[in-house]
C-alpha cells in the first residue's frame, strides 16, 4: 500500500499484487524464444511434414521453372521463406542436375515469397522500402519512381505467327511489334536480375469471375509494394485453391526499376513491357509503376477472351435490386465512376468487364481509383475504402500525422488507390451478374453540342463505341479555352490486340440478342462551348441514368436532332426540358451550327482510320457502321 513519505510524495509500491504473481512467467529463455511464442504457425506456412512437402517442392520447382534462363539447362535455386526469419521453412529446389556452376549465381539461393498476406507485405515494405509509409488511416502509401504513369511509347508485342494476322498493328493501334528474339533477351534481363537478388515476391492468383473462364496468372517482382498491389487488383485464391493451382496460364516477370538495355533492337528507353502471347509472359523493365502490370492483364484477356465469344469491356457495371444491369463506358473525366457507383444498386466492377454467355463477371478482384481532389462528401464509398490494406500510390501526406493531403499533386496528378473490391459495401460478391439491359455511352463533350441524352439504335451505338469520343479542356493553359477531342478506339484502344471493329461486331452481336439498348450520355457542356456555356448539372445527370435505369426513358416521346441523327427525348422527369436539346441552350444559333459541324469533322477524320476494315456478309456491317456516323 502507497504511503506517503516525509516529503509529501506518495512512495512506490514495489512489491506485486496477488493477481500479479510473479510466478505468471513467460517459459522462454530467450528474446527468440519469445518472438516464436507470439506467432502461431497458419496452415499454409507452417512447417511441413508428410505429404505436404511434396506439394511444396511441387511449388517451388514451378516458380524455378518460371524464373528459369532460357540459355541454361536450370533454374534458381528457390528457398521458401525470409531470409531473416530463424526457423524460416527449409524446402529447398535446387538447380538441376549440373557439376558446373556457370557463375557465383549458382551458389546462392533466391527465397520466395509465395502469396503473402496484406500484414506481411506491410512489413517487408515498410523494413526493406525506404519509400513506404503507413497513412493515419492504416493505407499503405508508396512511390511509384520516376514512372508515375503508363508508358504506351514502350510497351512492344512480339509479332510471330500467331500473331502477325490476328492482332491489330499500323495507324491507331497499340501494338507496336518486336521480334521473338529481343524479347527473350529482355526476358533474359529480367530473369537474370529477379534470380539475383535474395527474395522475391510470388502471387498466383485469377482473372475473372466466371468460374468457367477464369485464367491462372503469376506474378513475379522485386517489390513488397507490387505484390501488394496484384493481390488486391487480382481475385484472391482460397487455400484449396492455391494448393491445386498447378502452372498458371500467363506469368508476368516484373523486373521494376532495373532498365532494359537501350542498345537491344526496338528500344526506344530505358523503359520496355514486352508481351508474348504465344509465351504467355509478359516482362517489365525499367518502371515501377504497378499499373503496367493490371493493364498488362487486360491486354491479355483482350486476346484471349474474344476468342471464346466473349467480348472484352473497358466499362463499370452496376446492377439494380431488380437484377437489370447496366455497363458504363466513358473515358478520364465523363463520370464513370462516379455515375456507376450507386448506393441504390450493386457493384459490379469498376473498370474491366466479361460479357459471355452467362452475363457479365468482372476481370478483376479490386478497384484502383484515381485520387486527386478526392473528398470524403464526393466519393464516400472510395474515401472509406482507403484503409488498411489498400495501396496508396504517390499521394503527399503530413510527415507527422500520415493524414493524406488528396489535393496535392506535387509528385503527380495521376494518385492513385488500390483495394480490394469488398471494401465497397454494395459490391456485389462474386462479381457477376446477369445480361445488361443497358449500355450507356459517356462522353464529355466540351464542345456544348451534343444532348446530354440520346436513344442509339445499334449502328450508332457501334459507330460511337468505335470512336470512343470525349474532349478536353485546356483549363491549365491561361487564356486557352478551345476544347480538344480525343477519341480512343472501344473507350480502351491502349489495351485493345484485335481490330476495334471486331469487338464492336461482338457487342452488337451480344446487344441484339439479348435485347441491350444502347446510349449516349453527354456530361459536358450546355449552352455553348467550354469558357462560355456551363457543364451540365450532376443531378441533372444522374436523373437522365435513374430513367434510364428505370425503363421510363424508353417510353418518352423523341425527335431527331441535325447532322448527328441522335435521337433525343422531350422530357425526362426531373430535368429541365429545354436542355434536352442544346441547341434550345445556345444564344449564338450560328455559333452552335458551326461547331455542330466542326465537331461532327473531326469524327469523320478519326473514323477513317476504321473504314478498310469490313465486317458482316459482303461488309455490310460496316456499311451500316458508317451511315450512323454525322451527316453533313
Amino acid at each position: 500500500m502507497a504511503e506517503n513519505g516525509k516529503s509529501g510524495l506518495r512512495q512506490i509500491r514495489t512489491a506485486a499484487p496477488e493477481d500479479e504473481s510473479s510466478s505468471n512467467t513467460v517459459k522462454a529463455k530467450t528474446i527468440d524464444e519469445l518472438h516464436s511464442l507470439q506467432k502461431k504457425r497458419s496452415e499454409l506456412n507452417s512447417p511441413v511434414v508428410g505429404d505436404r512437402v511434396v506439394g511444396l517442392e511441387q511449388q517451388l520447382q514451378s516458380i524455378s521453372a518460371t524464373l528459369a534462363s532460357l540459355t541454361r539447362d536450370f533454374g534458381p535455386k528457390l528457398v521458401k521463406g525470409d531470409p531473416d526469419a530463424t526457423g524460416a521453412t527449409k524446402v529447398v529446389v535446387a538447380a538441376a542436375a549440373s557439376s558446373i556452376a556457370v557463375s557465383d549465381s549458382g551458389l546462392k539461393f533466391t527465397h520466395v515469397f509465395y502469396n503473402l498476406s496484406p500484414a506481411e507485405l506491410y512489413e517487408q515494405a515498410i523494413k526493406y522500402e525506404r519509400e513506404s509509409f503507413i497513412t493515419s488511416t492504416g493505407a499503405l502509401a508508396t512511390l511509384s519512381g520516376a514512372k508515375t504513369g503508363r508508358s504506351p511509347k514502350d510497351k512492344r508485342v512480339v509479332m510471330d505467327d500467331l500473331t502477325k494476322d490476328d492482332l491489330w498493328w499500323g495507324k491507331g493501334s497499340p501494338n507496336i511489334e518486336m521480334d521473338e528474339h529481343t524479347f527473350l533477351t529482355n526476358r533474359e534481363r529480367a530473369v537474370d536480375y529477379l534470380t539475383s537478388l535474395d527474395k522475391v515476391f510470388v502471387n498466383d492468383q485469377f482473372l475473372n469471375w466466371d468460374p468457367e473462364n477464369r485464367i491462372k496468372v503469376r506474378i513475379v517482382s522485386a517489390r513488397a509494394y507490387h505484390s501488394l498491389f496484384m493481390h488486391n487488383m487480382c481475385i484472391r485464391p482460397t487455400l484449396e485453391e492455391l494448393q491445386d493451382f498447378g502452372k498458371p496460364d500467363f506469368t508476368i516477370l516484373n523486373a521494376g526499376k532495373f532498365p532494359c538495355n537501350r542498345y537491344t533492337n526496338y528500344m526506344t528507353s530505358s523503359t520496355s513491357i514486352d508481351i508474348s502471347l504465344s509465351r504467355r509472359e509478359m516482362v517489365i523493365l525499367g518502371t515501377q509503376y504497378a499499373g503496367e502490370m493490371k493493364k498488362g492483364l487486360f491486354s491479355l484477356m483482350h486476346y484471349l477472351m474474344p476468342k471464346r465469344q466473349i467480348l472484352t469491356l473497358h466499362s463499370g457495371c452496376n446492377m439494380g435490386k431488380d437484377g437489370d444491369v447496366a455497363l458504363f463506358f466513358g473515358l478520364s473525366g465523363t463520370g464513370k465512376t462516379t455515375l456507376s457507383t450507386d448506393h441504390n444498386r450493386f457493384l459490379i466492377g469498376d473498370d474491366e468487364h466479361c460479357w459471355g454467355e452467362n452475363g457479365i463477371s468482372n476481370i478483376e478482384g479490386g478497384c484502383y481509383a484515381k485520387c486527386i481532389d478526392l473528398s470524403q462528401e464526393k466519393e464516400p464509398d472510395i474515401w472509406n475504402a482507403i484503409k488498411f490494406g489498400t495501396v496508396l500510390e504517390n499521394v503527399v501526406f503530413d510527415a507527422t500525422t500520415r493524414v493524406v493531403e488528396y489535393a496535392d499533386s506535387s509528385v503527380t496528378e495521376n494518385t492513385r488507390a488500390a483495394y480490394p473490391i469488398e471494401y465497397i459495401p454494395n459490391a456485389k460478391i462474386p462479381c457477376v451478374s446477369s445480361h445488361p439491359k443497358n449500355v450507356i455511352l459517356l462522353a464529355c463533350d466540351a464542345f456544348g453540342v451534343l444532348p446530354p441524352v440520346s436513344k442509339l439504335n445499334l449502328a450508332q451505338t457501334m459507330y460511337h463505341f468505335i470512336s470512343g469520343y470525349t474532349a478536353l479542356v485546356a483549363g491549365t493553359v491561361e487564356g486557352v479555352k478551345e476544347p480538344t477531342a480525343t477519341f480512343s478506339a472501344c473507350f480502351g484502344a491502349a489495351f485493345l490486340m484485335l481490330h476495334p471493329t471486331r469487338y464492336a461486331a461482338m457487342l452488337a452481336e451480344k446487344m441484339q440478342k439479348h435485347g441491350a439498348t444502347g446510349w449516349l450520355v453527354n456530361t459536358g457542356w450546355s449552352g455553348g462551348s467550354y469558357g462560355s456555356g456551363s457543364r451540365i448539372k450532376l443531378p441533372y445527370t444522374r436523373k437522365i441514368i435513374d430513367a434510364i435505369h428505370s425503363g421510363s426513358l424508353l417510353n418518352a416521346n423523341y425527335q431527331k436532332t441535325a447532322v448527328f441523327g441522335l435521337e433525343i427525348p422531350t422530357e425526362v422527369e426531373g430535368v429541365p426540358s429545354e436542355i434536352l436539346d442544346p441547341i434550345n441552350t445556345w444564344s449564338d444559333k450560328d455559333a452552335y451550327n458551326a461547331t455542330v459541324l466542326k465537331l461532327a469533322g473531326l469524327f469523320r477524320n478519326n473514323f477513317e482510320t476504321f473504314t478498310g476494315y469490313g465486317i458482316g456478309e459482303d461488309d455490310s456491317l460496316t456499311k451500316e457502321i458508317l451511315a450512323a456516323g454525322p451527316i453533313f
